[in-house]
């Protein structure tokens, strides 16, 4: 008797051509642009999108929330004080609130308080101004899911390749609290495209409830080109959704030769943050690296790290470039060899074009 997809493992119940897009080839690592290019346009914008894609990113990574009247658009979280300019709207003012989001209080303009004709009104800005400057703030809208959809879909119709989607479901528990269902949106938007029927798709979440949902979900609509990642994030912390249920689990645990297997009863990716694989030594030198990315082999799991930036500070402190400008190219080249070399199956990066110049061969002689 056949086993059902989800029993059979992560290799058999995907397509072919998906099991190969999520894993190392000749050319090293596949390369997914973190929320866009967003160290060189504001994050979560279709121009961000579009500028990865030209870049050669395999993948491009939407991070989705919900407006009040159920629509997922792309923010890295739900606060958008920080990335739009709601600040400046005196009409939305009395709707700065303070919330308790995933066990931290947040203040600020939160997304599920509007609905998607007053989040049009709002525009893009940089996150990390200090670094990246402000010169296109004001300049681009927040994009649905949808419309990030059809703008790939028309990129990969214009440079003959094939570019993946790899949305994040963001802070799931809370908007089911407040009545709101994005794995249903997600799983309605999905079917409604004939691209996402096609093109390798990945969904990642920190929690661990709604991958197994949408798992059932996905083999009930035979979607083989949708694959799962499950997220790990800081080792003492757990998933929020393992919280609110009283069995709090730390992301470590998780990682136990166990704990992978049960991961990939239900994903096909793990996706850690990229000290799990690469530490960094006392010296400030990337160290040797950990058995994670064999362990997760050895369990059918691809490994996929989050995230690489091309900024002084972000990188470890051996690699840094410390001149006037923030922006160490050597560096950042230097850490993607290195990942490469650990044997992960792809980067998250918020430069795709300088991750995507870092992993070309070098010429032959």
């Amino acid at each position: 008797m056949a086993l059902p997809a989800a029993a059979a493992g992560p290799e058999a119940r995907l397509a072919p051509g998906v099991r190969e897009a999520i894993r190392a080839s000749a050319r090293g690592p596949a390369v997914i642009a973190h929320r866009g290019a967003s160290a060189r346009l504001p994050e979560h914008t279709l121009a961000a999108y579009e500028r990865a894609i030209a870049d050669g990113a395999d993948f491009v990574e939407p991070d989705l929330v919900m407006t009040r009247d159920g629509v997922l658009v792309a923010r890295h979280e739900n606060e958008i004080g920080e990335t739009t300019d709601v600040a400046a709207h005196p009409e939305f003012a009395a709707r700065r609130t303070v919330r308790r989001v995933d066990d931290a209080e947040v203040e600020g303009w939160f997304v599920e308080d509007f609905t998607l004709e007053e989040l049009r009104r709002l525009r893009a800005r940089e996150r990390l101004p200090e670094l990246r400057g402000t010169a296109h703030d004001g300049r681009y809208p927040v994009p649905t899911f949808d419309e990030i959809v059809a703008a790939v879909a028309a990129a990969s119709e214009r440079s003959g390749r094939t570019i993946g989607i790899v949305p994040e479901i963001k802070h799931s528990s809370h908007f089911h609290a407040r009545g709101l269902d994005p794995e249903a949106a997600l799983m309605a938007s999905l079917r409604a495209h004939d691209y996402t029927r096609s093109a390798p798709v990945g969904v990642q979440s920190f929690e661990i409830g709604n991958l197994r949902r949408l798992r059932a979900l996905l083999d009930e609509a035979g979607l083989r080109n949708v694959f799962l990642a499950q997220l790990i994030g800081a080792p003492e912390a757990s998933p929020h959704d393992r919280v609110l249920a009283g069995a709090p689990r730390p992301y470590l645990q998780m990682l136990t030769p166990e704990g992978l297997a049960k991961i990939a009863g239900y994903a096909d990716v793990l996706a850690p943050h990229l000290r799990y694989v690469l530490p960094v030594d006392d010296a400030g030198a990337l160290a040797a690296p950990t058995p994670l990315v064999a362990a997760a082999h050895a369990a059918g799991l691809a490994v996929h790290v989050w995230t690489l930036r091309p900024e002084d500070p972000f990188l470890p402190p051996a690699l840094r470039c410390g001149g006037a400008a923030p922006r160490c190219e050597a560096g950042a080249r230097a850490e993607a060899r290195a990942f490469a070399e650990a044997g992960v199956d792809a980067l998250f990066g918020d430069d795709p074009g300088l991750l995507r110049e870092a992993l070309r061969p070098p010429p032959a002689d």
